[in-house]
């Protein structure tokens, strides 16, 4: 028996040595692209640069939340409500090699089971092209409504919401203004510079009441389905040696809605009205203590107004990120 699992070992022994070999010329063939990549310059090097190191690692704490502004004039009945989502806090860690990104997410209000929302963000900076996809998933919906002058309050728990936000640009003066640098650090900021922006802009989703309402509470279904489109203005500060703040704003126009409402089996359309718009907001700031260690927060939201002669509406959704970086 010993002497089979000898012979065993012995002959495939080649076979594992050919095994490494071929990950490790793989491996190698994957580094050298990356690193081609990497180090591919599209840009104005006086105003971006890339930092020396290839691998930064970063660690984040994020606060986020949405809430509902509604009015509606329907006949006799009017009506008024400010509905908001708990506040979600997040710790994650992010590590990122030559431009390849990934991380990790805690939710210790999840852990603790006081918070049960979900949320997904998907965020992509270039110096041309960039994008924020969010979606939510919450149960948390709650706030004061007043209708026909009568106080009443939505409790946690009696609607379920889901919403998609997709929010899109095209920087014109991608050389020497990076989006990048000011919110995922892959790029250094070397000089100030802005540019005006194309912007694309979609959010979907509904609320619907749920099988915990009242019984004295009607049932509805809200559906949000607006696509817009625009143009905007972003700018890059570079204050001393160590500071950067960016600040930009993207109001997008509604050009296609499929906004609708439903109320105890009896449904509407929503019209759009001009002027119908989205506008996304965003905001960093970052401190450099020098090329290995930086530290700053960024702030993201995205406010959607609508309405027609029965109903007007803002929903806001929003994000604030604090985070501290190093370089290796």
């Amino acid at each position: 028996m010993k002497k089979l699992l000898l012979l065993l070992l012995v002959a495939s022994t080649p076979l594992l040595c050919i095994g490494q070999n071929r990950i490790g010329r793989f491996t190698a063939k994957a580094d050298s692209l990356l690193t081609k990549k990497y180090n591919k310059v599209t840009y104005d090097t006086n105003y971006i640069s890339r930092p020396d190191a290839r691998l930064t690692l970063k660690l984040r704490t994020n606060v986020s939340g949405s809430s509902f502004k509604i009015q509606t004039h329907v006949a006799e009945a009017e009506s008024n409500s400010t509905l908001n989502t708990d506040h979600k806090a997040t710790l994650s860690i992010g590590a990122s090699y030559k431009g390849i990104s990934a991380g990790l997410s805690l939710n210790p209000s999840s852990l603790r089971g006081r918070n049960k929302d979900y949320e997904l963000n998907v965020n992509a900076y270039g110096h041309r092209y960039g994008i924020d996809v969010i979606y939510q998933d919450s149960r948390t919906l709650s706030g004061p409504i007043t209708f026909n002058g009568k106080d009443t309050y939505l409790e946690r728990g009696v609607t379920d919401m889901k919403m998609l936000i997709v929010d899109g640009y095209y920087a014109f003066n991608g050389r020497r203004f990076s989006y990048p640098a000011a919110f995922t650090q892959s790029y250094v900021q070397k000089r100030s510079a802005g540019s005006w922006l194309l912007g694309l802009s979609y959010v979907g989703g509904r609320i619907k009441t749920t099988d915990e309402k009242p019984a004295e509470t009607s049932d509805f279904r809200f559906y949000i389905g607006h696509f817009a489109i625009g143009g905007g203005y972003a700018y890059n500060f570079v204050i001393g040696r160590h500071w950067l703040l960016h600040l930009s704003a993207l109001p997008t126009l509604v050009v296609s809605n499929r906004n609708n409402i439903e109320s105890d089996g009896v449904r509407w359309n929503m019209d759009t009205k001009f002027p119908d718009f989205i506008l996304t907001e965003r905001s960093s700031v970052v401190y450099h203590f020098n090329k290995k260690y930086f530290a700053g927060a960024t702030y993201v939201l995205s406010n959607s107004f609508l309405g027609d002669r029965r109903i007007d509406m803002n929903y806001a959704k929003w994000r604030v990120r604090a985070f501290l970086g190093i370089r290796l």
